[in-house]
This record gives structure tokens, C-alpha cells and sequence, in this order.
């Protein structure tokens, strides 16, 4: 499968980089795009934005990428994590940027676009402005970890998230407990 996976400034990058990392263990072609604030709050957060080798990336501000044009083929779009202002400018088709743009694109063609919003808590703009991009097609998986499986590390909550992405990009794993289930093999 063919996705792109976008980075922005918003607190969260650890989930980003670890979806990364279980992309990375799968046979995708994953294009990685970095907002201008991506790399500065995730060298705050973890010491620094660790992405896996194979994986091209690419700078929001260039417009020289393919999946910013509806005639490229992807399936599917996660924009994580996705600070308000990334949602508050898809909402109002201000592409900007290459995420913008791509995003914009995603939802004219009707893919996929998941959005991996942290934020918390929202203003009444915020709110209206998610409103508007799920009306318009994307789904919204905020980054609220689960704790039904007794999570021990932080590690086990951002594997509650990123399992979520996971599944709604039909990518199978094996990374948390779902309900009623027996604990996945994590060989």
C-alpha cells in the first residue's frame, strides 16, 4: 500500500515515530512530510524526530511531491500528530503547504485522511473546525490512549493510538490487546 505519513509541530511526535516504525517493519511505500516545526518539538519531546531508513521525506514547503496532485495514487493520508492549526487550515482550504495541499487532495479524491489530533483542551473553533473536516471526509482519532489492557510503559499507551491508526489503514498488527482478546504474540 502506498501512504503518506505527515509530521507536524503539534506535541505527539512519539506517535509518529512509532507508527513509523511499524510501517517500517511491513513492505509500504511511505512518503514522510515534516512541517517547518516538526524536527523543533520533536527534538523537545524525545531528543530527536527518529524516522526509519527507506522512507522518503519531505518538506512542507515544497509543492514538488506526488502526493499533492489528485493524479497520484495513494491510498491513504495520516496526518499525526496534527496540531489545530494544520485542521483549522484543511477546514478552510487554505493549502498552504504541502500537507495542506495533500490533505486537500485526499479529500477531493475521496481517500483516506486520518487526522491525529492532541491537542486538549478545544476552543469552540477548534471544535467546529473538526466538525467540519469529518463532514468533509476525514476521520478523526485523537491521541487518547486506552487503559483496559493495564498499559506499564508509555510505550503501551502510544501503542493504543498508533493501533488505532493502524487499523483504520487496514495495516495489520499485533501491538495492543483488543477487547476481549487474549494478548497478542509480540514475537
Amino acid at each position: 500500500m502506498k501512504f503518506v505519513v505527515a509530521i507536524t509541530g503539534a506535541s505527539g511526535s512519539i506517535y509518529a515515530q512509532r507508527l513509523l516504525q511499524i510501517m517500517a517493519e511491513g513492505a509500504h511505500d511511505v512518503q514522510v512530510v515534516l512541517s517547518s516545526h516538526a524536527r523543533e518539538v520533536a527534538a523537545a519531546e524525545t531528543g530527536k524526530l527518529a524516522l526509519p531508513d527507506g522512507f522518503q521525506v519531505h518538506s512542507d514547503q515544497s509543492m514538488q511531491v506526488p502526493f499533492v496532485s489528485g493524479s497520484a495514487r495513494f491510498d491513504a493520508m495520516v496526518i499525526i500528530p496534527c496540531s489545530m492549526g494544520t485542521i483549522g487550515r484543511i477546514a478552510h482550504g487554505y493549502s498552504d503547504s504541502a500537507i495542506i495541499r495533500a490533505a486537500d487532495v485526499f479529500l477531493k479524491e475521496k481517500r483516506k485522511l486520518i487526522l491525529v489530533p492532541r491537542e486538549t483542551p478545544w476552543n469552540l473553533i477548534q471544535a467546529r473546525n473538526v466538525v467540519t473536516v469529518m463532514e468533509a471526509g476525514a476521520d478523526i482519532l485523537p491521541a487518547i490512549p486506552s487503559f483496559y489492557h493495564r498499559p506499564e510503559t508509555v510505550l503501551d499507551l502510544v501503542d493504543t493510538v498508533v493501533a488505532r491508526v493502524l487499523d483504520h489503514l487496514s495495516v495489520s498488527h499485533a501491538l495492543t490487546k483488543r477487547w476481549m482478546q487474549p494478548e497478542p504474540s509480540k514475537d
